[in-house]
């Protein structure tokens, strides 16, 4: 299944809009990855436009995670998805995005990294538990 990112060929009020050429593979995009929180680590590599190459992170388990007070980064582990500001039915399906907020063993995680482009979970620590 392709999405086709090009001019739609229904006008607003609903009528058909006549096509001037036909749909281009350039036109053409993927779904989105929805990395989901989950046991196992799961990394795709998938060629994009250009022959270059894009590494999409399925399902994670693990947060690198930049600790403000003490200028170092650790890797822990993700315990939950608690806000997603993109859209709230994300934290209930456990899927991490950008500005995700996950609970760590170390605290409340903002994440900055895309995990569905860098293939990697990046975050800062917003606040710690006691």
């Amino acid at each position: 299944m392709s999405w086709y990112q090009g001019r739609d060929f229904k006008k607003p009020s609903g009528g058909k809009r006549e096509p001037y050429r036909k749909k281009r593979k350039y036109e053409l995009g993927r779904p989105p990855t929805m990395t989901k929180l989950a046991h196992v680590e799961d990394r795709v590599v998938i060629r994009v436009r250009g022959g270059n190459s894009k590494v999409r992170l399925k399902r994670a388990s693990y947060v690198n995670v930049y600790v403000p007070d003490e200028n170092i980064t650790k890797k822990t582990r993700i315990l939950e998805v608690v806000e997603t500001p993109a859209n709230p039915q994300y934290a209930r399906f456990n899927i991490i995005v950008k500005g995700s907020i996950v609970r760590t063993e170390l605290g409340l995680v903002k994440i900055t990294s895309r995990p569905g482009q860098h293939g990697v979970l990046n975050g800062v620590l917003i606040e710690k538990t006691s």
